[in-house]
């Protein structure tokens, strides 16, 4: 192990995550790593494929996986998937890290995403399957997270500036 990531971000699915966790890393000087990128990468195709040909258990037990890998090889800022927080595992791999939860409600979410269908677990009354989504990983977001830092309203710059100053960093 090379040491634990300088930020850990969770939480829903159009958060923000990525774009502010690359924002992050620039600010903070280190690298950025993407999970969900990391298992596009080594599985050759997107996402939403290996839902429909695999099913979510397979794709869970994948982001497993990639979690556990990131969390022990990457330094940097490390965004993780939505769903990532459903395993136990990957919850107790987190507990003492600077994990910071990116939270929104669900009319910043049909703005940011629009809840389309090239989101798997939306694909059936997307505004009622993400409000029951949330229900479910909102305490566990709560749970791993140091800091929880509401996106609504604010742009990447201000998400990752409160990031920042919540978790008492300086960028460089």
């Amino acid at each position: 192990m090379t040491g634990d990531p300088l930020v850990v971000l969770v939480g829903p699915m159009g958060s923000g995550k990525s774009t502010v966790g690359a924002l992050l890393a620039e600010r903070l000087g280190v690298p950025y790593r993407d999970t969900d990128a990391d298992i596009v990468a080594a599985q050759g195709r997107e996402i939403s494929d290996i839902f429909v040909d695999e099913g979510e258990p397979h794709f869970r037990e994948l982001e497993r996986q990639a979690v556990a890998t990131a969390v022990a090889e990457h330094t940097g800022v490390l965004a993780l998937g939505g769903g990532a927080v459903l395993d136990a595992d990957t919850r107790t791999l987190l507990a003492g890290l600077p994990v910071a939860y990116l939270s929104m409600d669900v009319e910043e979410a049909v703005r940011r995403v629009g809840l389309g269908a090239a989101r798997p677990l939306l694909a059936v009354n997307p505004r009622r399957q993400w409000r029951e989504l949330m229900e479910a990983r909102r305490p566990l977001y709560t749970e791993v997270a140091r800091v929880v830092v509401a996106t609504d309203d604010r742009t990447p710059e201000e998400v990752a500036q409160a990031v920042l100053d919540a978790l008492e960093l300086k960028d460089v």
